[in-house]
């Protein structure tokens, strides 16, 4: 499908949207794609299919299966001031975070990205280290602690403040909606901000307990 150059920013907010990837990264696989013939982005693979005059186009699967196919002209790959933010702020695409949101698709820790917003995801709380105090920029002493939560395709530190803190414990599984991917010296890391919900799914005695009971079955 043919994109015009009007709709081809909307175009590559619903491919983020719909796949949990930051718009930026999206753009720069093209660009790497054009060079390299082929990149990976998150859980996408873009292929360089051709040229025709000065459009390339591109070739987009997610498991071997086909998602998207469009043009791009290459000066719009030349472009340094892409408005990203703009790109996710139009009716369409709030539509389509929404609704995505209310269907609450979850994205495995493998696949999460800097940059990422609104995203679920489901892990189990690995470790939690001793809270320490932090000064904010309004003068005031807070507690802090990077819990380390992971499911089967990775680990990374979640960002829990204050009253969030004794709401998990080691061995607890836990859901996280809303939620923010940033990097903090170097790492990744979950930050909940002002609209994340943490919910346990089940506690560590919970699990233990299910356990003796289906033992005891047996």
């Amino acid at each position: 499908m043919r994109q015009k150059k009007s709709t081809l920013g909307e175009h590559i907010a619903l491919l983020s949207v719909k796949h949990s990837i930051y718009p930026a990264e999206v753009f720069q696989a093209l660009i790497t794609a054009r060079n390299n013939e082929k990149a990976v982005c998150g859980n996408l693979t873009v292929e360089h299919r051709g040229k025709v005059k000065d459009e390339i186009i591109f070739l987009i699967k997610k498991d071997n299966n086909v998602v998207a196919q469009f043009r791009v002209d290459e000066e719009f790959l030349l472009r340094k001031d892409n408005p990203f933010e703009s790109w996710m702020s139009t009716d369409k695409i709030r539509k389509k975070i929404a609704k995505q949101n209310t269907e609450s698709i979850l994205t495995m820790v493998h696949d999460l990205r800097a940059g990422m917003k609104r995203v679920n995801v489901k892990a189990e709380v690995l470790e939690v280290p001793k809270p320490a105090q932090v000064h904010t920029q309004f003068g005031n002493a807070v507690m802090v602690v990077n819990a380390l939560v992971g499911d089967e395709t990775g680990k990374i530190k979640l960002c829990l403040w204050e009253g969030q803190i004794n709401s998990i414990s080691v061995g607890d599984n836990i859901e996280i909606k809303n939620a923010r991917v940033c990097v903090f010296r170097g790492e990744r890391q979950l930050r909940l901000g002002k609209n994340g919900v943490l919910s346990i799914l089940q506690s560590l005695a919970e699990g233990i307990k299910q356990q003796l009971a289906t033992a005891s079955v047996r």
